[in-house]
């Protein structure tokens, strides 16, 4: 993975913003930052492993395992929270069996929260596969994600 990671990151190199423009590169080619990949990444950009290792965890875009085949994001943010978000979120991580951060074992589903979806007035509301979702039923909704992971696992 070393001479792939290198070929990702190193035209970031002494660039403004580089380390981070590397790293979204880097999951955008391979899908996530890969423990492997830390060392390399320190290497060439001259930073200690614990730098680039604090960059990664600190910003919850960067994935440190593979996504599963779906993406679903389920707003955590107030408006949300005030019509319903808490149940909607409850009963998605019921339905999936699955924690936020989580993918199934079929790599089928990853769940996650986000704190804003620009869907205030709409709320609650979700992203799945980049599709924005608002006003959602929480018992309909968890149906459909099971749904969503039973085609996703196939």
């Amino acid at each position: 993975m070393s001479s792939a990671t290198e070929a990702l990151i190193t035209p970031f190199v002494g660039q403004t913003g580089g380390l981070l423009r590397a790293l979204h590169a880097l999951q955008a080619g391979v899908g996530y930052i890969d423990a492997s990949a830390i060392p390399v990444i320190a290497d060439v950009f001259n930073l200690t492993k614990a730098e680039v290792k604090g960059v990664v965890s600190f910003y919850s875009d960067f994935r440190r395992a593979p996504a599963g085949k779906h993406s679903i994001k389920i707003c955590q943010a107030e408006a949300c929270q005030a019509v319903g978000g808490r149940s909607l979120t409850d009963k998605a991580l019921r339905a999936l069996d699955l924690s936020f951060g989580e993918t199934d074992s079929a790599g089928a589903v990853t769940i996650e929260p986000v704190y804003c979806l620009g869907l205030c007035a709409s709320g609650p509301a979700a992203m799945v596969d980049g599709k924005l979702r608002g006003r959602l039923d929480p018992n309909l909704f968890a149906d459909e994600l099971v749904q969503l992971q039973k085609d996703g696992a196939k």
